[in-house]
């Protein structure tokens, strides 16, 4: 007999994913826009760090937060970058930032609190919270916000029910949207003055294509900020991110991560480190993501598909398909198995509204994309 927490539902873009590695077994040719995961491979420098590691055949152990090394070049990574002094005492590295969220919401939340997210969002956060007996509270976000949790929306949700943390990304995903600094700050005194703990996932940051990106350190020591390795820095199979976490909290998410994991890898951490160097290498990875996603926002529309949310950053396309079905997942399936075309439906992003979206993610090259438009613009003009 599986416990009640186990009935967690499934990643979708996943399950897709499955769908169109079978068909490429069986020969098929599958454009792969499903899964957030960059086309790029890890930068070479980073490569090169791990080979040392391994050919000095220490690969042990490291204290549960993380490398020294590692937590103090992370901290200086808020300086260089944000003007945000932030302790390396207050940074926990973890196995991705899905094990910082994990650490999080175990550190800050009982069974039965009630933890805001919006709709879109990604759907790992509200599996993860059902599983842990958190209730998850959606909040439902549209054009008019940008597609953003506001102040207001917080205040009249707290006169109801309060919420005990709210769950926010910038850029996010499904959309790209971004969080524009005077927004964010707004939203972050809303959290501290309501008593609201907010964890803010950045994963996507260094992924943005025009305006300013701000940290929500920069407003507060109260939020928890996780970010990764694996978005901006090409690293997703290496399972490494971090969290800065208010000083309070350090001891509380040490223990937690001793009995859950031990610690990261020393490998990926050290691989981690240099990342850092690969600057000149990120970018014009970055500058490839950009051109895909001119030549998306170009040619979508002449395919049909003329209504998406707004991109500043990430690699993602959520579009509307209303006007083509009400079911995604339906969608999303004869888009695959019809054009070879692999894209996630907007269910795993949002239950009540997600029947008529999908998301199209951009990661990868260019020539690629070009051709899945083709391929997406045939079969729905068929």
């Amino acid at each position: 007999m599986l416990s009640k927490r186990s009935a967690v539902e499934p990643f979708r873009a996943m399950d897709v994913m499955s769908a169109a590695f079978a068909l490429e077994r069986q020969g098929r040719s599958i454009i792969h826009m499903e899964v957030g995961e960059p086309g790029a491979p890890t930068p070479r420098v980073v490569r090169e760090a791990a080979m040392a590691a391994i050919a000095s055949g220490r690969v042990r152990y490291t204290e549960a937060l993380g490398t020294p090394a590692l937590r103090a070049r992370i901290a200086t990574h808020y300086a260089e970058r944000y003007g945000v002094a932030v302790s390396p005492e207050r940074v926990v590295v973890a196995t991705g930032s899905s094990a910082a969220f994990n650490l999080a919401f175990l550190a800050f939340f009982d069974p039965g609190d009630r933890i805001g997210m919006p709709t879109p969002g990604y759907p790992a956060y509200r599996n993860i919270l059902a599983a842990l007996g958190l209730e998850v509270v959606e909040i439902p976000t549209g054009p008019e916000t940008r597609w953003a949790v506001t102040p207001e929306m917080l205040a009249e949700i707290q006169r109801d029910r309060p919420l005990k943390g709210l769950i926010v990304a910038s850029p996010a995903n499904p959309s790209g949207t971004m969080i524009q600094p005077p927004a964010l700050k707004a939203l972050v005194e809303s959290c501290d003055a309501l008593g609201i703990r907010l964890i803010m996932d950045e994963i996507y940051h260094g992924l943005v294509y025009g305006g300013e990106t701000a940290t929500a350190l920069a407003f507060t020591e109260q939020a928890v900020v996780v970010n990764s390795f694996s978005k901006y820095y090409c690293m997703t199979g290496w399972r490494v991110g971090w969290m800065v976490v208010p000083q309070p909290a350090v001891r509380a998410i040490e223990c937690i991560a001793q009995n859950l994991s031990i610690s990261v890898n020393s490998l990926s951490q050290t691989a981690a480190l240099a990342a850092f160097d690969a600057v000149d290498e990120l970018e014009l990875v970055k500058a490839g993501y950009a051109a895909n996603r001119e030549l998306l926002l170009r040619r979508l529309p002449e395919a049909g598909l003329d209504d998406v949310l707004p991109v500043d950053g990430a690699f993602y396309i959520y579009a509307n398909v209303r006007k083509f079905t009400n079911d995604s997942m339906d969608f999303a399936r004869r888009m695959l198995t019809e054009a070879g075309v692999a894209t996630t439906p907007g269910l795993d992003f949002d239950p009540a509204r997600g029947a008529g979206y999908i998301r199209l993610s951009f990661a990868g090259t260019t020539p690629e994309m070009d051709e899945a438009v083709t391929r997406i613009a045939g079969w729905i003009g068929r």
